[in-house]
């Protein structure tokens, strides 16, 4: 057969995702942290947006006060009609009925701009303290210091450093006023590098000193080998050795240790606790992780009462001294949506308006800016840019829709859970919601993806409430899968030390209770919830742990 060239005409369909429609479906599965972040960007490379204020007023960006980067040249306040998407959607559920219909607002607004593609289409196919005045000889000293005559250059010109003082800063640009000094939190590297200072006179053991500090891990453990050190600072191993004998002196105990035990070792030698028994019982660790209780004693030797003193001992000593400088900002949840109990049954739920960001647009601006156009180029650039705030507008105002469609689905079929407690939790798939609502399941994944729900029984991520069903052995209702984990967790935790419960004893009283469910399937779950197995449990309470 010969090949040729030619031209021929093919109908095909097919879905395209346009930019506008990608960024709905990025917004869906952001989180709130996420979302205000984007919104930012937005605000400041969009001029005719801004964002109100928690006082009703406006936040003015300093990206969008100057029209003239824009093709303007306006010097009137901006301050005019607009638009935004003040209606936060809120719902309601009855105890077993169907969820109320979702109240939105700024209709008539909404409507005057194309409302964007449904996500659906596109979920089908997405795969040191200064002096001050009065101060006595500190006075007198910094007089000499202006008043000298070989210096008399300088009296008009003091240096920077003293200059800045008045004004609250200092040398290295440190606060010099005395409480933000001590507000500040020290480091572990700070707190270690002033008592080296002071321990050694000598220079050459106080920069090895040094060194052993900047090679210290958060935790406060040396992990560098004392021959690589060693090679890099030019000296012997045993130089290294003795500096590190001695900075093991400093506080916190245990820091400078190469290992676990050795870390509770300089502990214990620093409660004056470090006998013959317990040296062995610290370089047996692994024994005590075991819980072999009856060797740990041989090898000890003592007696009953005094290992469980040991051992309490051993429980009491911190394993990573050094995360005591760390001063990490705890990161607290904010959630999305809040359920309240409603007087005489129900739950009111409605989306945390702190979480969403409220975006304007400047229509007065926009009048404006349009009629100082000239070319071509600056109107289509005006135009993109109201069409791309009104685009923001209508798939935030979605998004918020859509996450409060879902919440209220999923308040609907867990009131149980949030009436009594876990063990009534009820299993729950992605494709049960999406079907109530109308919408596609990865449309549901994305918006229960980062989300979070603050009921009366504590927050919880949107996606806690979807667990595997486990069948019942007498043909009723199926249990949650984290019921059963609640309630195998419960059954461990009410055991005697003389009557631990192996999984198979496990099975059979949840199989007593409706549960239908395997050995391993209790063995995966237990470990899930890092619960060690019988055998270890068993060790545990008789060396009374």
């Amino acid at each position: 057969m010969a090949l040729s060239l030619k031209l021929a005409l093919r109908q095909t369909t097919a879905l395209i995702m346009t930019p506008q429609l990608q960024q709905a479906i990025k917004l869906l599965q952001l989180s709130n942290q996420e979302l205000d972040a984007f919104v930012e960007a937005e605000i400041a490379e969009n001029p005719l947006l801004e964002r109100e204020s928690p006082d009703g007023g406006i936040e003015r960006e300093s990206e969008n006060t100057d029209p003239a980067e824009h093709g303007g040249t306006l010097d009137e306040d901006r301050d005019g009609e607009r638009e935004t998407d003040s209606g936060l959607p809120s719902g309601a559920v009855d105890g077993g009925d169907e969820a109320r219909a979702i109240e939105t607002a700024d209709g008539d607004a909404m409507a005057e701009a194309t409302d964007p593609p449904s996500l659906d289409a596109a979920d089908l196919t997405a795969s040191e303290t200064p002096p001050e005045d009065g101060d006595g000889p500190m006075d007198a000293d910094f007089d000499n210091v202006w008043t000298n005559d070989e210096r008399s250059d300088l009296v008009d010109t003091p240096p920077t450093q003293f200059a800045d003082w008045g004004a609250g800063g200092g040398f290295e640009g440190e606060p010099l006023d005395i409480e933000q000094r001590l507000s500040r939190e020290t480091t572990l590297r700070e707190h270690l590098s002033n008592q080296v200072n002071m321990m050694f006179a000598d220079p050459r053991e106080r920069m090895t000193a040094g060194f052993l500090v900047d090679c210290l891990d958060e935790a406060g453990y040396l992990r560098t080998e004392l021959e690589e050190i060693a090679g890099r600072l030019g000296i012997s191993v045993a130089e290294v050795e003795e500096v590190l004998v001695r900075a093991q002196d400093c506080d916190p105990p245990g820091v400078f240790a190469r290992d676990l035990g050795e870390c509770l070792a300089l502990q214990l030698r620093d409660r004056d606790r470090l006998d013959p028994a317990m040296e062995a019982l610290v370089k047996n660790l692994d024994r005590l992780a075991r819980r072999e209780a009856a060797a740990l004693k041989r090898i000890c030797g003592v007696d009953d009462e005094d290992f469980a003193d040991m051992v309490a001992e051993i429980q009491a000593l911190n394993p990573k001294p050094g995360l005591a400088f760390t001063h990490d900002a705890t990161q607290t949840v904010i959630p999305d949506i809040i359920v309240r109990a409603r007087k005489g049954g129900g739950w009111d739920l409605e989306l945390n308006a702190d979480t969403l960001p409220r975006v304007l647009i400047n229509q007065s601006y926009f009048a404006e800016v349009t009629k100082l156009t000239r070319t071509k180029d600056e109107q289509k650039y005006v135009q993109e840019r109201m069409q791309s705030a009104n685009w923001l507008i209508k798939a935030l105002h979605q998004r918020a829709t859509t996450i409060l469609k879902v919440s209220t689905e999923i308040v609907r079929t867990q009131d149980m859970f949030l009436s009594k407690g876990v063990q009534h939790l009820k299993p729950l798939t992605l494709r049960e919601i999406a079907d109530v609502i109308g919408m596609h399941e990865s449309t549901v994944s994305r918006v229960t993806s980062n989300k979070f729900m603050a009921t009366p029984r504590g927050v919880f991520e949107l996606k806690y409430f979807f667990t595997t069903a486990i069948a019942s052995t007498v043909g009723g209702e199926a249990h949650s899968a984290e019921s059963v984990r609640h309630r195998i967790k419960a059954l461990i935790n009410d055991e005697l030390p003389k009557a631990v419960l192996s999984d198979d004893k496990i099975v059979d009283i949840l199989s007593g209770e409706g549960v239908e469910i395997a050995r391993r399937t209790v063995a995966k779950y237990r470990d899930a919830m890092r619960i060690p197995s019988s055998v270890q449990r068993r060790r545990e309470k008789a060396m009374c742990l």
